[in-house]
């Protein structure tokens, strides 16, 4: 078999490419096409009605609340999924034996069902609930999904419980790479654990942690379904994501030209925005000899 030849290249890669031709560049184009009309999902016709949508989408409160949203997620989820996903791989890189046994158990919260997670969580949350009657009797009374500033925090907490131990796992195979001859001429020299901590381990983890930060970054932008199941955007577009935003005008209000112009709005929003964070971290590792 000729091991140069493109064609068996081509014929590997073709599930792929086909899947990926049919179910994102289509849909892609489509999307793009849509967003210059006003289609309702049902009529069979249809008007071009060019940048009126995008117009309407800036001056829409629900499109503003996304935008905002989305980073005020990313202030509580990032560093909690971070601290998180380190303190375990720290954790698991530490032990003698049966690390890939601990790895595998924190990594099944990442495939279980969010429409499960969440409904447990809220029953958990329910104003009858024992944590809360607990807490009534404490003289505590929170309500976890109608407040602003709660609801924002436990969706932030669900997600970071669930993707904690695949980016444990990632943040692992940086341990991993790490010589321990590094170390050892550390301890000759004195170096404490907190120093050894902050000045040796983290920046030689770079290229895992870097990872890490894009796809913790790229996360918050595509939260629905915790949100869709907990608190539906509320209260008062509190959670309102840019998906929950793109679901409720497609499929509540039938709005599917408009939809596609929020969707568009929201790809620029995200690539802007993981564009700005990537050089930040390439800041970060380029004081460190990685790039």
């Amino acid at each position: 078999m000729n091991q140069n030849n493109p064609r068996l290249g081509w014929l590997f890669t073709s599930p792929y490419l086909i899947y990926s031709l049919v179910f994102f560049l289509g849909p892609l184009i489509w999307s793009f096409y849509l967003a210059f009309t006003n289609w309702d999902l049902i009529a069979p016709t249809y008007e071009f009605v060019g940048f009126d949508n995008f117009l309407k989408a800036l001056k829409s409160p629900g499109v503003q609340s996304a935008f905002w949203v989305t980073y005020k997620f990313m202030i509580v989820f990032v560093p909690l999924v971070i601290v998180m996903s380190m303190a375990v791989a720290v954790l698991v890189h530490g032990l003698p034996k049966f690390r890939s046994v601990f790895l595998i158990g924190f990594f099944l919260p990442y495939l279980s069902s969010g429409v499960v997670s969440s409904l447990i969580v809220k029953g958990f949350l329910s104003y009858n609930s024992p944590l809360n009657e607990t807490l009534r009797r404490l003289g505590v009374d929170i309500n976890w999904l109608g407040s602003p500033w709660a609801a924002l925090l436990v969706v932030g907490a669900i997600m970071a419980w669930k993707f904690t131990g695949y980016y444990a796992l990632i943040l692992t195979s940086g341990l991993a790479g790490i010589d321990k001859e590094v170390y050892e001429a550390a301890a000759i020299d004195g170096v404490s654990n907190r120093q050894r901590f902050w000045k040796i381990t983290l920046p030689l983890m770079y290229p895992a942690i870097y990872t890490t930060l894009i796809l913790a970054f790229g996360v918050t932008f595509g939260i629905f379904t915790e949100v869709y199941q907990l608190t539906g955007g509320g209260p008062n577009y509190a959670t309102n994501t840019w998906q929950m935003e793109i679901f409720s005008q497609a499929f509540k209000n039938l709005q599917a030209g408009y939809a596609s112009a929020i969707a568009l709005l929201a790809s620029l929003a995200t690539f802007i925005s993981i564009f700005i964070i990537r050089k930040l971290l390439e800041v970060w590792g380029k004081r460190n000899g990685w790039v």
